[in-house]
């Protein structure tokens, strides 16, 4: 399992699901739309932390700079 999400794409995904939470905890979200998007916010959490996307490794992308540094040299 090689690293293919960089730096800012991690920090986007742990911003996005501390937002979802934080909108769950206060109620603003609920219903279907919070098991959703909480669901959802933690797959952000879990692929931010190994820095790891499966759906970046079928569609064939990689956010992470120092592979792609190693594609060039190639």
């Amino acid at each position: 399992m090689t690293r293919n999400m960089g730096k800012t794409d991690r920090t986007i995904r742990i911003t996005a699901a501390v937002v979802v939470i934080l909108l769950i905890l206060t109620g603003a979200l609920s219903g279907a739309a919070a098991w959703i998007l909480g669901i959802l916010a933690v797959v952000f959490l879990l692929t931010s932390a190994v820095s790891f996307c499966p759906l970046y490794t079928v569609l064939g992308i990689s956010t992470n700079a120092s592979e792609k540094k190693e594609d060039r040299k190639s």
